[in-house]
């Protein structure tokens, strides 16, 4: 196996912008909770249970169709591809809601969600997926042990295709930044580099 790995697509989203490989889809400022559902019904997908999902799935759900529009994954098992995300407030921004809803009748539709890992689930059944799947948590982006823990993966052989990135929903806070990663030429065929990580992630941070 080769030990270069590159970065087929990549998608980043924030409170106001949609990039697909560097470019930019759609740019509007609107109000958070209005965000997400206004993403989903301008590219017209089609897929009814985003409407039952928590934030951080909606928002992991949308960054992964946009990461694997025009990408085939045919030639890999579902074993093949793995999952690795970080993010900074686990689920937090559920735990919430899901508290409020305690003072009352507990609501089962948000405790399903009280596990940040649920996104991966969601993500995992949309696409058929089985592989590897881990979620970080971690006090900011760091590019590094994201690009040396998914070389890890593909060095053992755990994984032979990857998504991998940040995904943080919290409060007035959207901010997503995901990679797909390969050892073939695919796509956007750009080295999974810290520099390229960065660069993509950047995009709208400064």
């Amino acid at each position: 196996m080769s030990d270069q790995l590159y970065i087929s697509s990549s998608c980043k989203i924030d409170d106001s912008h949609v990039f697909k490989d560097g470019d930019l889809l759609l740019g509007k400022k609107i109000a958070v909770a209005e965000w997400l559902l206004m993403i989903y019904k301008h590219f017209r997908f089609d897929y009814p249970k985003f409407y039952k999902m928590d934030n951080l799935s909606k928002l992991g759900w949308l960054a992964t169709e946009f990461l694997l529009q025009d990408v085939s994954l045919k030639s890999y098992e579902p074993e093949d591809i793995g999952i690795v995300f970080y993010n900074r407030s686990s689920s937090l921004d559920t735990d919430i809601k899901y508290f409020d809803t305690v003072k009352a009748i507990a609501s089962p539709a948000l405790f399903v969600y009280t596990l940040p890992n649920i996104v991966m689930g969601e993500i995992s059944i949309r696409h058929h997926l089985k592989g590897e799947n881990i979620l970080f948590v971690s006090d900011r982006f760091e590019s590094g042990l994201m690009r040396q823990y998914v070389q890890d993966l593909f060095t053992s052989g755990s994984v032979r295709c990857c998504i991998c990135g940040w995904i943080e929903f919290f409060e007035n806070t959207v901010e997503t930044a995901l990679y797909l990663v390969e050892t073939k030429n695919n796509g956007m065929f750009l080295p999974f580099t810290e520099e390229n990580i960065n660069k993509l992630y950047q995009l709208t941070n400064g």
